[in-house]
Parts: structure tokens; C-alpha cells; sequence
């Protein structure tokens, strides 16, 4: 039998901020892919940041058992790009190909996929099309494919809004709502709009060339939106993500799941579908029993970290359906790393009010029942005491298991990497190459 196409459609920066998940967003044709496929309400990325996150969805490893610490244009890579999906699809005889954005390595031709298809730049005026054309081409072709699509959007700079348009938006519930943060949701709410255009040209080709039934279609993005709090933060607004799924394998009939599921299990899911040999390296769990209503829950505990952005900033999460913990491992800057926070006006409206001064406590539990925007840090309730301490054992239990080298002391970037300075402002004041030896 011939195995399903898999079209993974993706975008920059985009969280969960969008209609499907009742934001007023309007993205009408996500909105419709969702009400054809099954939506995932609580998926995570394994990391806040782009690269990271990335590899961690396509090699089904955490991102520092994978090498992707930081970000592939500054200097990071993959240990072994083998262990990349794409390598499994193609020893199964899929055709691979890639149009848009992929992050994972400085030059996308290390990846190897069959087919790098060039486009001029990756928003969706352009990546669309291409992919479009790619589809349309494949009605005639007997192999199945696996066809990533990456989109700019919803990346800074973000698309122009008038000035009318931000006069009746929601801000994120962690933002003030002034002019300026109103202005700034305005156009990440015209860059969403762009972005539902472009997925909607490509499933309108997957449906002109007739490959919809027999193509498993995956909708997400690489973690939260690129505003102050969300974004470079292990908060579920930083790590949680929009994840819908339609096609065979019962991604289907406008569901929607509670479960607790990563990016991380996207690998392990798409192996079983196949019927292919599980990599040993997967950290990953199948998706399909729980689709396939064998299971309730598929996680009782997912976990995200980060390393690097732009300049360093060690911690790590572990994330119950109610409970969430984080760990910072820099004792030496205790405040916001403003250089990992994108430049924008709702970062000039915090750090005009000194947000940059404000300290961040090094360790953090949230009860999201009775929190769920992650304020009010029950480390020193006493009333909490046993679940940190359980908290602080799964976590670093993770850590020792899938050999994290930060338990060990801080973690160095390759050399060439390029770093900002913890102290900066901004990620797009100088940079210096990381030497062995200099600090970080």
C-alpha cells in the first residue's frame, strides 16, 4: 500500500495567537483546516527559540542531546543530521523537498533534502506559490513526499497596520495596554493574516491536484510570539503552540484534544503511521494511541529548555497539566537578557518603565489552576513544598537521562559562534565570536 504524502507546514514566532484558539486573530483557512483534522490545545515546543525548537521537532531529541543549542545562523549545527526526518522518509522512498524557512543549518543544502526549492525570500508571497507549483507537479508522481513548507511570518518585522486597525485589539494578557502595544498587535495581526493566505494557497493546491486524502497535513510553528514574555521564555506563553493535524491515521473530524503533548512526539508519531523502525535516538511518544482513542493522556509531563539566543541565558522547565517549574542556571545576571527579547515597541514601553532592573527569581512554580498566567511564584509557600521537591526531582532526573551537558556547569558555544553580551539591550548591538576560552 502506498504510504501517505506528509505536507509540514510552518511559521515563525506565531504561539497559539491566532483564531482556533479564540484569539481575535482572524485566520480563516487555519480555522477551517482545524474544523476538518484534529487541533491540539496543550502542545509545546521542546525550546522557545527558533533553531532549537526546530531540530527538536525534526530529530525527535531534546535540542541538547541533538547539539542545536542556539541558533543555526549565529554558529549552531546538529551533531548528525542523519537524524533528521527527512532521512527516515527518504529511506522509506519518499521524495523530500524544501521551500521557505528552515533554520536548521546556515546553508539548507547540508540537510539533505532531494529538492531545495529557491525562492527569492521566505514570506508567503513567495514560498506559496513555489509550493503550489511543487504539488501540482506531483499529481503523476507514483512516490510519496514529504514536502516542508516554512513561512516568515509571524516573524519580526512584522506586515504594516493602519493606525485605525489598532484601535480595538486585545493585547496579551502580560503586556500594558497602551497606543504602542496596540499598535504592535495590530501588525502581528496583519502578519497572521498573511500567513493564512499563504497556507491557504497551499492546500488549495493540495486539493486542485487531488492529493488531500492521501496526505497527512501538520500545521504548527516553532514556539510563542515575539512579544516581551512570551518568546525566549519557557512560559507557555513562550512555549506553547498552535499544532493541527489532518489526514489519515484519524487526524480527522474537527477534534479537538486536551492532551499534553510536544513538538517532540511529532517524530515518533510519523514512525508509527509508517510503520517504520523507531531511530533509537527518539525521546519522543506516539501520538496515533491517543488519536486512536487507546489512551487518555499521551504525557504526564512534558519539558522545554533553553540555552542560547542571542546571548546565553541557561534554564530549563518541567510542565504537569497543572504544575509548572523553571530553573535558571545563571547566577551571575539575575534580571531580564534584553538581548534575547526581540526590539519592539512593547519592549520599549517595559524597558521605559524599568523592566530591565526588575529581577527574575532562579527558580519558579506556577499552579496553572489557580495561575495560569504564570504571576505568582509558589516557591517559598510552604503549601507547595512537596510538589517543588517532586519537580525539582523529575527535572533534574531528565536532565541526567537525556545527558544534559548543563548539569555539569555552564555550557559553552561553539567556536565561531556569534553572541551578544548579557548586559546589551538590543540582539542587534555588535556581537563578538565566541573563542574557546573567552566568556559568555
Amino acid at each position: 500500500m502506498r504510504r501517505p504524502n506528509i505536507l509540514y507546514l510552518h511559521s515563525h514566532d506565531t504561539g497559539r495567537w491566532i483564531q482556533p484558539y479564540g484569539h481575535a486573530v482572524p485566520t480563516p483557512r487555519i480555522q477551517a483546516l482545524a474544523e476538518q483534522g484534529l487541533l491540539f490545545r496543550k502542545a509545546f515546543s521542546a525550546a522557545p527559540i527558533c533553531s532549537a525548537s526546530r531540530a527538536a521537532l525534526l530529530t525527535g531529541e531534546y535540542s541538547h542531546s541533538g547539539g542545536m543549542m542556539g541558533l543555526a545562523h549565529r554558529g549552531w549545527q546538529l551533531l548528525d543530521y542523519e537524524h533528521h526526518l527527512l532521512h527516515a522518509l527518504a529511506g522509506a522512498g519518499y521524495r523530500t523537498a524544501l521551500v521557505g524557512e528552515q533554520h536548521l543549518s546556515a546553508s539548507p543544502e547540508v540537510l539533505g533534502y532531494d529538492d531545495v526549492l529557491p525562492v527569492p525570500d521566505t514570506t508567503q508571497e513567495h514560498v506559496a506559490p513555489t509550493a503550489a507549483a511543487f504539488l501540482r507537479e506531483r499529481s503523476g508522481d507514483d512516490r510519496p513526499f514529504f514536502l516542508s513548507v516554512g513561512f516568515f511570518e509571524t516573524h519580526r518585522e512584522f506586515r504594516e497596520a493602519a493606525p485605525e486597525e489598532a484601535r480595538y485589539v486585545q493585547v496579551p494578557g502580560n503586556l500594558p495596554d497602551t497606543p504602542q502595544v496596540r499598535a504592535d498587535v495590530a501588525a502581528f495581526k496583519r502578519s497572521a493574516a498573511a500567513l493564512d493566505v499563504g497556507v491557504g494557497t497551499v492546500l488549495d493546491a493540495l486539493d486542485g491536484a487531488g492529493l488531500a486524502e492521501d496526505t497527512l497535513v501538520l500545521l504548527t510553528t516553532d514556539h510563542g510570539p515575539p512579544f516581551p514574555g512570551a518568546k525566549a521564555t519557557l512560559t507557555d506563553r513562550g512555549i506553547g503552540v498552535l499544532l493541527i493535524l489532518r489526514g489519515p491515521g484519524g487526524f480527522a473530524g474537527g477534534r479537538v484534544s486536551d492532551a499534553l503533548v510536544s513538538q517532540i512526539d511529532l517524530f515518533p508519531t510519523i514512525v508509527d503511521l509508517l510503520e517504520l523502525e523507531r531511530p533509537p535516538w527518539l525521546h519522543g511518544r506516539s501520538l496515533l494511541p491517543h488519536v486512536r482513542d487507546a489512551t487518555v493522556e499521551v504525557n504526564d509531563a512534558i519539558f522545554a529548555e533553553m540555552t542560547f539566543h542571542a546571548a546565553y541565558e541557561p534554564q530549563r522547565a518541567v510542565r504537569t497539566a497543572r504544575f509548572k517549574y523553571i530553573r535558571r542556571y545563571d547566577d551571575e545576571h539575575v534580571g531580564p537578557v534584553l538581548p534575547n527579547v526581540d526590539d519592539s515597541p512593547s519592549k520599549d514601553v517595559l524597558t521605559g518603565a524599568g523592566w530591565a532592573e526588575r529581577p527574575i527569581p532562579p527558580e519558579q512554580l506556577y499552579d496553572l489552576h489557580f495561575d495560569p498566567g504564570e504571576t505568582v511564584n509558589r516557591v517559598p509557600d510552604p503549601a507547595y513544598a512537596g510538589v517543588l521537591d517532586e519537580l525539582r526531582e523529575r527535572l533534574d532526573r531528565w536532565m541526567r537521562e537525556t545527558h544534559d551537558p548543563l548539569r555539569d556547569g555552564h555550557v559553552l558555544p561553539p567556536d565561531g559562534a556569534l553572541l551578544n553580551a548579557r548586559h546589551q539591550r538590543s540582539p542587534r548591538e555588535p556581537t563578538y565570536v565566541f573563542e574557546g576560552g573567552a566568556g559568555i
